[in-house]
C-alpha cells in the first residue's frame, strides 16, 4: 500500500506555470499517474509515468505543456505545467497503479492509491 501527498497547488495567472508535487510514503514502486476534476466534470487523466521514470504518457491537452517526473531516490513525482490555461482549472489528483501499462489513456479505475488532491485555479 502507499500514501500519497500532493502540494504545490494555487491561483495562478493564464499563461503562468505552477508545479504539483507528490510525496509517496510506504510501498513506492508502481506506475504514477496525475488526474484532474473540475466541478461537476468527471474525473480525467492528465499523464502518467512508469516506475522507472523512463516511460510517459500524456492526455492530448497536456502535450507540450505539461511535464511529468519523478524522484525515485525522494519518493516524489512532480507535474510541470505550463502556460496554464482557464480550462485547467480543477483539483489535481496524484495516483498510483499496479495495472496499468502505459500503453493506452487509462482510467480511474486502474489506478488503486489516491491522494487527497491540490487545487489549481487559473485566472484571466
Amino acid at each position: 500500500q502507499v500514501q500519497l501527498v500532493e502540494s504545490g497547488g494555487g491561483l495562478v495567472q493564464a499563461g503562468d506555470s505552477l508545479r504539483l508535487s507528490c510525496a509517496a510514503s510506504g510501498q513506492t514502486l508502481y506506475t504514477m499517474g496525475w488526474f484532474r476534476q473540475a466541478p461537476g466534470k468527471e474525473r480525467e487523466f492528465v499523464a502518467g509515468i512508469s516506475r522507472s521514470g523512463g516511460s510517459t504518457y500524456y492526455a492530448e491537452f497536456g502535450k507540450g505543456r505539461f511535464t511529468i517526473s519523478r524522484d525515485n531516490a525522494k519518493n516524489t513525482m512532480f507535474l510541470q505545467m505550463n502556460s496554464l490555461k482557464l480550462e485547467d482549472t480543477a483539483a489535481y489528483y496524484c495516483a498510483a497503479s499496479s495495472l496499468w501499462a502505459i500503453v493506452t489513456t487509462p482510467s480511474a479505475a486502474d489506478f488503486g492509491s489516491w491522494g487527497q488532491g491540490t487545487q489549481v485555479t487559473v485566472s484571466s
